[in-house]
């Protein structure tokens, strides 16, 4: 009798593995291909169209409320392009393939179980799992947003009031990231070795311009295990000395701009700072296109660029609007409130892009609840933007506004979006090198 219940326990295993694969599978074909057969439509909506503020009322229902409220206002126009397939690396999809079907998540807040590398949890969020936008929210972190390893070379941000639309100031950076595990594209995979702070993630930053501002450098650390802090530098030129930040300083106004550090790339904080939760699926217009494939671009930032690069163009009310074209995708809408009371936001309500799991789209409502910030991220397709980044996989970031509607200014960014492990190697991630590079 025992060794049949052994047989019979060992064969469910086996059988419960299988599953689990042939599931995953599927699971995975949908995930990373939603547009396999056919791209979704909304009525009257085409390619080639323009909604502005007479016909954006038809359109409402394909638009997230923030950016219907600014057409609707006279503030912008918004191009509609077609939907195009990004496709993210083979490599990051086979990861999900090989390790996503064992992911589960901890008890506590912002734990999960051992991971790999690719898409923990590719199957589709479901609204009656309480658990669904945390999920989400680990997709995204563990995202293939600039792939293994990447840069913004160079990166232009710009102050403006958008009521003048008068350029206040403009700062230019370089920056560059780096995954220290969950490799699947670039040499050492998965895992970077030796890593004995076990770190996730590296972002650095520097300022080359103006000269009040130049070298000062920003460095973040990602640990793997998210219930750790981040470490977070800042090195100022003037003082010639790094100095670490408290976690709350990563929600300060960023050299005085719009942003904070932890919305960068959609949101740069903790899963574990947050509560998540899933508000459903939407087809909606996302700001994606093919970067070559504009018709108007900047004529004064980046010239001379030893690419031909060029670089987006803005426009609408203050200049604060990217001169791009939209596309109808599939979105997850994700909900995030701050676990910590003292938050200066109330909550951000991420709109994901379901096949790419970047967040080009971010809106932000005060303690208040009263909306506060709008942050657009315009993906470019990486096989119609610089020659190295094409078959890359990576969804490019490829242009930035955030808008503050209370205070009517935005911040804008114009970079040239690099992946080319080359340009971040590892020691670029470490105090020692702002140190260096601060004299």
């Amino acid at each position: 009798m025992r060794n049949k219940t052994l047989l019979t326990l060992a064969l469910s295993a086996v059988m419960i593995s299988q599953a689990q694969a042939e599931v995953s599978d599927a699971v995975i074909e949908s995930s990373f291909y939603p547009y396999k057969n056919g791209v979704p439509s909304f009525p009257g909506l085409s390619a080639g169209m323009t909604i502005n503020q007479g016909n954006v009322d038809q359109f409402k229902d394909a638009l997230d409320p923030a950016m219907y409220s600014f057409i609707k206002n006279g503030d912008t126009e918004l191009k509609v392009g077609e939907t195009t397939d990004f496709v993210l690396d083979e490599s990051y999809i086979e990861a999900t393939r090989k390790y996503s079907s064992g992911v589960t998540l901890g008890a506590g807040h912002g734990e999960i179980s051992e991971t790999v590398a690719g898409r923990p949890f590719p199957e589709e969020p479901k609204l009656d799992d309480p658990r669904a936008g945390e999920k989400l929210a680990w997709n995204f972190k563990y995202g293939y947003n600039w792939g293994d390893s990447a840069s913004i070379y160079p990166f232009y941000w710009k102050y403006r009031d958008m009521n003048t639309g008068k350029v206040e100031r403009t700062i230019k950076f370089n920056f560059h990231f780096l995954n220290f595990t969950h490799r699947t594209q670039h040499d050492p995979v998965p895992a970077i070795d030796p890593n004995p702070s076990e770190f996730f993630r590296g972002t650095y930053a520097e300022v080359l311009e103006p000269y009040d501002l130049k070298n000062t450098q920003l460095l973040i650390h990602r640990f793997e295990d998210d219930t750790k802090l981040d470490n977070v530098y800042l090195y100022l030129g003037f003082q010639r000395r790094v100095r670490r930040l408290s976690s709350g300083q990563t929600t300060d106004a960023f050299l005085g701009s719009d942003l904070m550090i932890e919305d960068f790339e959609g949101y740069n904080g903790r899963i574990s700072d947050m509560n998540w939760t899933y508000k459903g699926t939407q087809n909606i217009l996302m700001p994606m296109y093919n970067h070559n494939d504009l018709t108007n671009f900047d004529t004064e930032v980046h010239q001379n660029d030893p690419d031909g690069f060029q670089m987006v163009a803005y426009g609408g009310k203050g200049g604060c609007f990217q001169d791009i074209t939209w596309q109808l995708r599939k979105v997850y809408v994700l909900e995030s409130d701050p676990v910590d009371e003292n938050h200066p936001i109330s909550k951000r309500v991420h709109f994901i892009d379901a096949q790419t799991y970047t967040i080009p789209r971010t809106i932000s409502y005060d303690r208040k609840g009263d909306l506060w910030r709008s942050f657009t991220i315009g993906q470019a397709h990486p096989d119609y933007h610089l020659p190295i980044n094409k078959g890359s996989g990576v969804s490019i970031d490829d242009s930035v506004t955030m808008i503050d509607v209370q205070a009517n200014h935005c911040t804008t960014a114009q970079f040239k979006g690099i992946v080319d492990p080359n340009l971040s190697p590892v020691d670029t991630f470490t105090v020692q090198n702002m140190r260096a590079r601060g004299k």
